[in-house]
């Protein structure tokens, strides 16, 4: 079983990952974004980078997923991982056009091919203001500078991406503002409950309200 965390940068995914580690028994598969060598100048400079990090994106994360994801769901292990495939795309809509944006897609679609789809999507969502705070708290020294407006313009290409009729029957949607899975424990129960009543793995309980 595979089961992929997805959201806007900041909203808590690599956390919840490692959270759900031990009561999943699974393993994990962790996105490698700082080795981009790309990433800082891009946040300094989006238009003169973004062909370069999203190609070296795309190509990290398919040789990363192209060989665990197999390799971990032959063995019969569970495998919880903090990013898509298919979420790679959705960067490029919002930071390549023209020429770029075409090459981009042949060589994503055909890589595609290959990568294993999520048994199920937890997509995290949080307000900007939210993703602003914990994006400035947690103090990466290349997000410093983070433009608040590129964030929001995530959050809404998020929505419309998951809105998709393909996620449909294998995405669930949890609101954050008001989790803190670091704090509570409670909360992190919840959230591994509704993981467990969407793939149906017992034990869970049914609809087990968030926040409350």
């Amino acid at each position: 079983m595979y089961v992929a965390i997805e959201g806007v940068i900041g909203v808590g995914k690599t956390t919840l990952a490692r959270f759900l580690r031990e009561p999943f028994q699974a393993d994990l598969l962790l996105e490698v974004f700082e080795e981009n060598p790309f990433l800082s100048s891009f946040y300094a400079d989006r238009e003169r980078y973004a062909f370069q990090t999203q190609i070296f994106f795309l190509l990290s994360r398919y040789q990363q997923q192209h060989k665990v994801i197999p390799e971990t769901l032959n063995a019969g292990r569970m495998l919880i991982s903090d990013y898509t495939f298919d979420k790679d795309a959705l960067f490029a809509g919002i930071n390549l056009a023209g020429d770029e944006l075409d090459m981009y897609h042949r060589v994503h679609q055909a890589l595609a091919e290959k990568i294993p789809q999520p048994d199920l999507v937890v997509y995290l969502r949080a307000t900007t203001s939210t993703l602003m705070q914990r994006i400035a708290h947690r103090d990466r020294p290349y997000e410093r500078d983070m433009d608040q407006a590129y964030i929001n313009e995530l959050n809404q290409a998020y929505d419309v991406f998951f809105s998709q009729p393909k996620w449909q029957g294998r995405l669930l949607v949890l609101d954050t503002d008001d989790l803190n899975i670091i704090a509570r424990a409670d909360d992190l129960r919840l959230v591994t409950n509704r993981i467990r009543e969407a793939l149906r793995l017992a034990p869970y309980q049914e609809s087990l309200p968030l926040g409350n």
